[in-house]
């Protein structure tokens, strides 16, 4: 079993910067990609931001510039540092995750529970 566990959302003035974490935990041997999703009520949830085992990141347009996914693989955790802050990014976060659970098996993909972002104008 994995569980991923997101924190560090709330309500920030336009402008601002905000800082998600999500910490991985359970019964695993790996993480390949691990990085953030959004999902604003009444649209699709949205890549934000990835990592990949390699180390290489992927960002949506929407926040080049302005997001950085980062990742500790020693905690098993990513962070995504959020700057300039807009009301368009006001959404529920979530981690997403590709899991190595077993050996012999391919990687799991699991999703947190998601952090409220709210950006105010």
């Amino acid at each position: 079993q994995v569980q991923l566990v997101e924190s560090g959302g709330g309500l920030v003035q336009a402008g601002g910067s905000l800082r998600l974490s999500c910490a991985a935990s359970g019964r695993f041997f790996s993480i390949n990609a691990m990085g953030w999703y959004r999902q604003a009520p009444g649209k699709e949830r949205e890549l934000v931001g990835v990592s990949t085992s390699g180390g290489n990141t992927n960002y949506a347009d929407s926040v080049k510039g302005r997001f950085t996914v980062s990742r500790d693989n020693a905690k098993n955790t990513v962070y995504l540092q959020m700057n300039n802050l807009k009301p368009e990014d006001t959404a529920v976060y979530y981690c997403n995750a590709y899991v190595i659970t077993t050996l012999f098996r391919a990687a799991n993909e699991y999703w947190g529970q998601g952090t409220q972002v709210t950006v105010s104008s």
